[in-house]
């Protein structure tokens, strides 16, 4: 289905490295726990099934919460959607940090992420 391929949607806060100074590379550690508990968390979950038979050509696409509020407002909208995901929250500090979502084809899911922008 290469017109609605499956995907897996990674949002990050940017305010984290751009206001709170994290170094870029505790950034990526956030999406990287995120995406490991998600497809942990749903596995067995067919289209996650999918996604992993091809490895090689995984497809994700990373976009920017602009701070912590907008992305708990994408988390609740996630939820109200019945859009299953993981929201990271770094520990022992309690900072919510990232948003994966499990794979899904990407017409399914698009919707809940217009107004981010791709991650830069």
């Amino acid at each position: 289905m290469a017109s609605n391929p499956i995907v897996q949607y990674v949002v990050l806060r940017g305010d984290l490295t751009s206001t709170l100074k994290w170094p870029v590379g505790a950034l990526v550690a956030q999406a990287c726990h995120a995406c490991s508990a998600v497809v942990h968390m749903f596995h067995n979950d067919p289209t996650t099934q999918e996604y992993l038979t091809d490895l090689d050509n995984m497809h994700k696409i990373v976009l920017e919460a602009t701070d912590e509020a907008s992305l708990t407002k994408l988390a609740e909208n996630l939820v109200s959607n019945n859009i299953s995901h993981k929201l990271w929250i770094e520990q022992p500090e309690n900072i919510p940090t990232c948003i994966a979502v499990k794979p899904y084809r990407k017409n399914d899911v698009k919707h809940c992420f217009k107004g981010f922008k791709l991650f830069k």
